[in-house]
């Protein structure tokens, strides 16, 4: 953390001598001209304080050097302000060497002396805004016309003789080579006409004679009609003799029949100390503290808190008066932290209510998104661990790439879990449907019987399957079917106990599959649907189906289930597994529609 204490350090500066205070005038200049413009606090008034009693010691001139220094950077509007109400020669090297933004010029110039904004003109990297409003402000020119000279008569020309040792004549060009003559004493110039002088008369220079420029009142009275005749356009005359000064007034008189919304902004006790230009006369020093009709918001306001949708009434003239509501936000001080006020908009409430509710996302999709944001990380990881483990970028010690070894498996594992939550997810939200097809039930639960028998033989449990049909089609597709005959066996296989086989029975009935399947005795022990809803580790499992436990694994089997149009429930201590069946029409149609579509 790092605390800037600059301004202090040069506030505790003891001045006492002429150099030190140039020294402290201009290390003032730099930070205050730095400074945000939002900067407030007790250092910093104390800063101008000093600024202008140094002011007071220092010559203008060597002020006025100071701040037109090219080194000097000149952005705080205070600090522009406050070196323009000084001497013409300060004020004119701080307006020369400020650089504020268009907002800042904007705000700025009304609030300058009238004496100090004519130097502006002088500047030509100001936006055309900044110019518009320096000429509604009436600064056009920088001063008064300069008086004309009349032509000069002939008579008034005077014959200067030049004289002879600094002349260059056409005949000493000719004979160069020849030896300087001696200087010759010239005579004074005749006046008179047709008098010819005694030596030949050097070249003379032509000097207009001095002009006779009046003076007193009379002259400057004249310059002011002069001035006012060339730059005063006048389109209509005023009906009263005393017209507005054009200070771009004109929008603070439109106040509107009914206020619609404003914004504002409020001192630290509550009161609107700035709104919008049309309504400020009608709601400056309300109290907005008084106003709030809400406890909630009444506390909210209390603790300083950003107020939305907050209900007061204002009572005033009709352009305001009525309910409103309040979306305000506080400010506080950068540099101490203190409460300074609110800041926000009031508007009036709608007339009526949403017809249409607003749209929420559900559960599922919050899962989901959730979900999308953890995969990117995880995938980033995956990869990066493959890349040292395989060693694609170069040679990597075989510590290292047993790390990312199983770093990538825990990431394909998290991988895995995310893809059974977002299937999940998406099942229950019904955003995802099975794909369809037509696949033997019976001929894929024997495999999966199979498989599970290689680690449920050593243990001497495992399945007893009881076929009332040879097949059992179904209408889904085979990867969908194998997966729902695995995660339901798997689990099941891996919470039984050694020794203990599970009865499987297989049959058709009513047009639907049905799988029978005997619960071991730990999941038997559990009341009712209380088996779905175990949680990881909560039951022993040597074989998983899914990394989040007995429970997940079930809830995702029936969802599985249910969406194919079948279900997965608990018959006292039995699971019942039904999914729509195929009939041998079915089948024949399906053929059929295939030939027929090749």
């Amino acid at each position: 953390m790092h605390f800037d204490d600059r301004l202090g350090t040069v506030l505790r500066l003891r001045a006492g001598s002429g150099a030190v205070r140039r020294i402290q005038f201009r290390q003032l200049l730099d930070l205050l001209g730095t400074s945000p413009a939002q900067t407030r606090g007790e250092q910093l008034d104390a800063a101008y304080v000093r600024l202008g009693e140094l002011a007071k010691e220092i010559p203008a001139a060597e002020r006025a050097a100071m701040i037109g220094d090219a080194g000097l950077r000149l952005r705080s509007p205070r600090l522009v302000a406050a070196l323009a109400e000084g001497e013409p020669a300060v004020s004119a090297a701080a307006l020369q060497r400020a650089r504020l933004s268009d907002d800042q010029w904007l705000d700025l110039l009304p609030a300058l002396p009238p004496s100090s904004r004519p130097y502006l003109r002088l500047r030509r990297d100001l936006s055309p805004a900044v110019g518009e409003l320096l000429a509604r402000l009436g600064v056009t020119d920088r001063g008064l016309p300069p008086v004309q000279p009349a032509p000069l008569p002939e008579s008034e020309v005077a014959v200067e003789p030049l004289p002879a040792p600094a002349s260059v004549t056409a005949s000493t060009i000719e004979s160069e080579a020849q030896p300087e003559p001696e200087p010759q004493p010239v005579a004074e110039a005749i006046a008179e006409p047709g008098r010819e002088p005694s030596l030949p008369e050097p070249p003379v220079i032509l000097h207009p004679a001095p002009i006779r420029e009046e003076t007193g009142i009379g002259a400057i009275v004249k310059r002011i009609e002069a001035y006012r005749r060339t730059k005063q356009v006048i389109d209509h005359v005023p009906a009263n003799d005393s017209p507005r000064l054009p200070l771009d007034e004109g929008h603070v008189l439109e106040v509107p029949e009914r206020a619609s919304a404003f914004d504002f902004a409020t001192d630290a006790e509550g009161r609107i100390v700035w709104s919008d230009p049309g309504v400020a006369p009608l709601v400056s020093g309300l109290r907005i503290a008084g106003t709030v009709q809400n406890a909630e918001f009444a506390k909210l306001y209390s603790r300083r808190q950003p107020l939305h949708a907050c209900p007061i009434s204002l009572a005033g003239a009709a352009p305001i008066a009525g309910d409103w509501q309040l979306d305000a936000a506080p400010w506080f001080d950068p540099l101490t932290g203190h409460f300074l006020g609110y800041r926000g908009r009031l508007r009036r409430p709608s007339l009526k209510a949403p017809l249409v509710p607003p749209v929420t996302e559900s559960p599922a999709d919050r899962m989901r998104q959730m979900l999308h944001e953890l995969r990117t990380p995880v995938n980033a990881i995956q990869v990066g661990a493959e890349i040292i483990q395989q060693q694609l970028f170069g040679a990597t010690p075989h510590e290292y790439r047993a790390l990312a070894a199983s770093i990538a498996g825990d990431a394909a594992r998290m991988l895995s879990a995310f893809e059974e939550l977002d299937r999940l997810a998406k099942l229950d939200s019904g955003a995802m449907e099975l794909d369809a097809g037509e696949t033997d039930l019976a001929a894929v639960i024997a495999a999966t019987v199979g498989q599970l028998g290689s680690h449920t033989a050593s243990r001497g449990s495992g399945f007893t399957v009881k076929d009332e049909a040879a097949s059992l089609p179904v209408g889904l597709a085979r990867l969908e079917v194998e997966r729902i005959a695995w995660r339901l066996l798997a689990t099941l296989a891996g919470t039984s106990a050694p020794g203990e086989v599970l009865r499987l029975k297989l049959r058709e009935h009513g047009g639907m599959a049905r799988v029978d399947i005997g619960l071991p005795a730990v999941l038997a022990a559990q009341k009712g649907d209380a088996l779905f809803e175990a949680g990881a580790g909560a039951i022993p499992q040597v074989i998983s189906a899914g990394v989040f436990g007995v429970g997940f694994a079930l809830r995702l089997a029936r969802a599985e289930a249910r969406a194919a149009g079948g279900d997965l429930i608990r018959k006292d201590d039995k699971l019942r597994l039904t999914l729509p069946g195929l009939t041998t029409g079915d089948g024949a149609h399906t053929q059929d529609a295939a030939q027929s579509a090749d």
